[in-house]
């Protein structure tokens, strides 16, 4: 039985993050030194492999593996692997909750929002014109941050923002009570939750239903001059609708970490737009030395018949 490490879209993108490949491989080998683990493409026989450890993988790869009997997402999201047509419908597919994931999400988040909220952009422009421009509004305290998708991340980064005392509103699909933390659910009540978003903060998982979700229909349901936080995926957001709303006025500006493409294309105009901060995906990274825990104890847990951690619904989208 043996383990293949399948991570890049093609050839380029493989050697480009071999540093994540070795690193998966060295701290899967620590638990573990006698673990057959292969990276793709060299994977040897493919009716060894048994389990299927993945980022970005190549579509269409896993109808190479017949014995397959695991697919683990090297990440918190999984829509990179079961937008894959060809996926085997019989195999179970686990994903990655580290908490070491969510601190990270929730310093960027952290980041963004108080990035807005005490108007350091207004401040970092007076300094180049070399003015000291003391007039208020000095912050945006009273500002609404809502966040769409209340999961393991989002709920986290909810809290921490409720720390450092912001208000705080959240959105989900499907009803779930929090705790201290007003949320609303479903379409019904998706249109309430946006009249109050002074600053949208996009953490749900990529499902159809989720799909241009950040279109210009719910950009006209924020209030004037509501900033927008993308960290989910570049699916969620119609690109062409943001750049309208931004040079309308409708919105004051957005922070954008997914994209449609990835790297983003040096042409593409969300580079030059001032109102637009643009970051390479790094808003939350999967740490293997912290991941590699539970996806070993999933493998263990496929090798002896016990139950697997963190299943995702294929049909839900997470």
């Amino acid at each position: 039985m043996a383990i293949a490490i399948i991570v890049g879209r093609d050839l380029q993108e493989t050697k480009d993050y071999h540093w994540f490949t070795n690193a998966w491989k060295k701290e899967l080998l620590d638990f573990d030194s006698t673990l057959d683990i292969r990276i793709w493409p060299d994977v040897g026989d493919v009716n060894e492999i048994v389990a299927a450890f993945v980022w970005l993988p190549p579509v269409g790869v896993f109808k190479n593996f017949p014995q397959l009997k695991l697919i683990a997402s090297l990440a918190a999201g999984v829509d990179h692997v079961i937008n894959d047509l060809d996926l085997p419908k019989h195999v179970p597919i686990v994903r990655v909750t580290d908490p070491y994931m969510a601190t990270d999400i929730i310093q960027y988040v952290q980041v963004c929002v108080l990035h807005y909220v005490k108007r350091m952009e207004v401040w970092e422009e007076k300094q180049k014109e070399k003015i000291w421009f003391k007039k208020p509004p000095f912050n945006y305290s009273d500002k609404t941050i809502g966040i769409m998708g209340l999961g393991f991340l989002g709920e986290k980064a909810a809290r921490a923002l409720q720390h450092v005392g912001l208000k705080v509103v959240g959105w989900r699909q499907t009803q779930k009570k929090i705790p201290d933390l007003k949320s609303y659910s479903g379409k019904e009540e998706f249109l309430t939750f946006l009249a109050q978003t002074d600053i949208l903060v996009c953490m749900l998982p990529l499902t159809k239903e989720t799909r241009n979700i950040l279109n210009k229909n719910t950009f006209a349901q924020l209030p004037k001059d509501a900033y927008i936080i993308n960290l989910g995926r570049g699916e969620h957001l119609v690109e062409e609708d943001l750049l309208q709303a931004l040079s309308s006025g409708r919105l004051s500006g957005a922070c954008l970490d997914v994209f449609r493409q990835e790297p983003l294309p040096p042409e593409h105009p969300f580079w030059s737009q001032p109102k637009i901060r643009v970051t390479p995906h790094i808003a939350s990274v999967t740490n293997p030395h912290t991941a590699a825990p539970q996806i070993y104890e999933n493998y263990c847990n496929l090798i002896t018949g016990k139950k697997l951690l963190n299943t995702v619904d294929v049909e839900k989208g997470y």
